[in-house]
């Protein structure tokens, strides 16, 4: 019961990335309206944080599973 509650809880780390990613996102869509011209610096820094996020995502489902696998 407990593993499954942890790897629950783990799991529960793509809701934060996704809304790191929306927000930052929905910052950077703003940016560009404002100054179209840095348009590419602005699109791959935000790549580089929506990647960084979505790292945080799998990190937890691998852990999730890890628990389930090896523990339980």
């Amino acid at each position: 019961m407990s593993v499954a509650l942890g790897a629950a809880i783990a799991v529960l780390t793509g809701i934060g990335a996704g809304l790191g990613i929306s927000f930052a996102t929905g910052k950077a869509v703003d940016a560009i309206a404002r100054q179209p011209e840095a348009a590419s610096k602005i699109q791959s820094s935000l790549l580089i944080g929506c990647a960084l996020a979505e790292a945080t995502a799998i990190y937890g489902l691998v852990i999730g599973i890890m628990l389930i696998l090896f523990v339980g």
